[in-house]
């Protein structure tokens, strides 16, 4: 038993990871699936126009893109550790957890900003972005829309924050502890980010990013270029790129060519004739 568990390790470890892909999919579509029914922003269910698309980037980089982020992750948290002073990146170890954690939401937020506003100012970058960008109907299952480059790059950008500040650190007990929390609290938000439903947050959407924050940089063109965070809006009232107005956006995706189907969305922004195509304008424009 013990031998065809071992020459079977991969089928196994591809199979758990399936089975915790359709159970966390069961899970936040038994939740937003009736939300977005009942208080819908725009008409149209589950099964709008691409869904299958964000149904398989879903399992892609659920299943994928992990593997891909954590060589260069370690890679990173190794040469920070190793480069930077002990007094620095060891300035938070005494910290109880619960600290450790509000720091680390708000410096990795700081990362994942800059990270997620370089892919729309460099067109090297938009071309993996605009995949997320091609949804013409936002809803929660668009939060997984995405290519692997763009989602790898955004995440380091947070991650080497949390390294360089001594927030995460690659040695001592549970060293991924910090970061795969970190990356777990956020993408559980972006599901609420990205639902189809028209709640706000009142005084606290300055706070805490609501479905509308984001919905805003959703929009087909007019603020895209706004509203970059994913949890904490008052970043972009930090960097002068906040906006959310009271009324809803009416137009959703990009101007950017975007094929339609996951395999050509997957393989296009790698062909070398992607660089010459349109890109999204660098800068803001219309802001508020």
């Amino acid at each position: 038993m013990t031998e065809f568990l071992a020459s079977h390790q991969h089928v196994l470890w591809f199979a758990s990871n399936v089975l915790r892909a359709c159970l966390l999919l069961a899970v936040v579509t038994v939740v937003f699936a009736p939300l977005e029914h009942m208080f819908a922003v725009r008409p149209g269910g589950l099964f709008e126009r691409g869904w299958s698309v964000n149904l398989g980037w879903y399992f892609f980089n659920g299943l994928f893109t992990t593997l891909l982020l954590t060589p260069p992750a370690l890679l990173i948290a190794w040469l920070i550790h190793s480069t930077l002073p002990g007094a620095v990146t060891g300035m938070a170890a005494g910290l109880p957890l619960w600290a450790r954690m509000v720091a680390a939401m708000v410096v990795g937020e700081i990362g994942f900003y800059w990270g997620h506003r370089w892919s729309h100012e460099l067109p090297l970058l938009w071309r993996f972005h605009a995949v997320h960008h091609s949804a013409e109907h936002v809803n929660f299952l668009v939060n997984t829309r995405g290519h692997p480059i763009d989602l790898v790059f955004t995440r380091l950008c947070g991650l080497t924050l949390l390294y360089a500040t001594g927030l995460a650190s690659p040695v001592g007990p549970n060293p991924s502890l910090v970061p795969m929390l970190v990356l777990f609290i956020g993408s559980l938000w972006s599901f609420f980010i990205h639902a189809n439903v028209r709640w706000r947050l009142g005084p606290f959407e300055e706070i805490i990013a609501s479905p509308a924050f984001h919905h805003w940089h959703h929009t087909l063109e007019d603020h895209k270029d706004h509203n970059y965070s994913s949890m904490l809006p008052f970043i972009d009232r930090l960097f002068g790129t906040f906006y959310l107005p009271r009324t809803w956006p009416k137009d959703y995706g990009t101007s950017t060519p975007v094929p339609e189907t996951l395999i050509g969305q997957l393989l296009e922004p790698l062909a070398p004739a992607a660089l010459g195509r349109p890109t999204a304008p660098v800068g803001r424009s219309n802001q508020a």
